[in-house]
């Protein structure tokens, strides 16, 4: 299986003479698709060149605290930034100041600011590493969460042939993907998600739409990008961003542009997930110029949207597993129900704005989930990231 990591990677390399595999553990990252910066002590600077390592991670590698007269290199961001944090190789040198706190480099002020998980390899001569300090320092690190990968027993720098030597950089990356994405079902598959509402011009200036803000699409897209999918946003107007590795966003405004998009995507995706509140209906005619207002009444005569979904289901290559979305006021189980027959759905996800706290604009949603043939499952109020978890979840179970 393909290890897809959509990770944002803080890679940090202190003065080891394995320092010369990050180079190689950089490329391993960025083609697995995580996003990696590097920060290296000064001793790593004789070991690899910062050049090499800005080269393959297309970012600038950073070393000081302060770099020229003025510029600072924010450690508490760059650890907020961070995902995961990784250290190798890992020095003696270096995971003495880890255990113990001696904040002299950037380095070590990123890992002592981090809140993402991190991870250790070490890399030494076989005394070194069989040295009680190292044994009590890497103990330390254990007690606190820190997680350690290697070293493997093989020729060392000295000459000699034992435990020390740094992992290789594909099995670093196993050990990260295994970590953090697991065995998920959805790594390396190609996703396609439908977000927010869309916009259907009455003329230059006015529209008719709903109430949509995207957060429920946008929150599955991030998951399942984190799930090592492949993922394609069509998003409707929406101010939302997303800066999460293995997303591929397509703006679209109407109803006939989401459309285009959608199947543009479909019959390559293995998943797809229709969360958008695409409108029934649109003018019948646009006014090409702005509207004036008046004192009499205004008719404007509309016209059928086309049913995405329903023609995604009319279409659904084999072995697609294809998620519609249900917002119901009345009758909710039921209408759902009957859309999961009609469009040839896998799931349908129901809401009901009957329910606090869930609906448009929330952070928070209150789901039940339809399938075929199986009984409804009623999920508790909950963030949309962790619905989206859970819907993720559940979609896991049918493929």
């Amino acid at each position: 299986m393909e290890r897809i990591l959509h990770r944002k990677v803080l890679l940090g390399v202190s003065g080891s003479i394995a320092a010369f595999k990050a180079a190689a553990l950089v490329r391993e990252l960025v083609k697995a698709g995580a996003e990696v910066q590097v920060v290296m002590t000064r001793a790593a600077h004789d070991f690899v060149t910062p050049l090499t390592l800005a080269t393959l991670s297309g970012r600038p590698v950073l070393t000081d605290l302060i770099s020229g007269e003025s510029t600072w290199n924010d450690h508490v961001h760059l650890a907020r930034w961070a995902d995961v944090m990784l250290i190798a190789p890992l020095s003696a040198n270096t995971l003495s100041k880890l255990a113990h706190g001696q904040c002299d480099n950037l380095l070590i002020a990123c890992y002592l600011s981090a809140t993402c998980p991190v991870y250790v390899a070490p890399a030494m001569d076989l005394q070194m590493f069989r040295d009680g300090s190292t044994n009590a320092n890497l103990e330390i690190l254990k007690a606190r969460g820190v997680r350690q990968i290697g070293p493997e027993s093989g020729e060392l720098a000295s000459g000699l042939s034992g435990e020390g030597r740094m992992s290789e950089p594909e099995t670093i990356v196993a050990q990260l993907h295994a970590d953090l994405v697991g065995n998920s079902k959805l790594n390396g598959k190609r996703i396609l998600v439908s977000a927010g509402g869309t916009q259907e011009a009455i003329d230059p200036v006015r529209y008719i739409g709903n109430r949509s803000s995207g957060k429920m699409g946008f929150a599955i897209a991030e998951e399942a990008a984190l799930r090592g999918a492949l993922v394609q946003l069509v998003s409707g107007p929406s101010a939302l961003r997303s800066d999460q590795s293995g997303i591929h966003r397509t703006d679209v405004t109407s109803a006939a542009e989401m459309s285009d998009a959608c199947k543009a995507h479909a019959a390559t995706s293995e998943v797809v997930i229709m969360s958008a509140a695409v409108a029934d209906y649109r003018p019948k005619d646009i006014a090409t110029s702005k509207i004036k207002k008046k004192d009499t009444a205004l008719h404007i005569d509309l016209e059928p949207t086309e049913d995405i979904l329903a023609a995604m289901g009319g279409n659904k290559p084999k072995g697609q597993l294809l998620v519609g979305f249900a917002l119901e006021t009345d009758d909710a189980e039921a209408h759902a129900q009957g859309k999961l027959e009609r469009k040839n759905l896998d799931l349908i996800v129901l809401n009901s704005l009957k329910d606090p706290g869930a609906g448009f604009g929330y952070d928070t949603n209150k789901v039940t989930l339809i399938g075929k043939g199986t009984k409804p499952v009623h999920l508790p109020l909950m963030s949309k990231a962790e619905t989206a978890r859970a819907i993720l979840d559940h979609i896991e179970t049918l493929l």
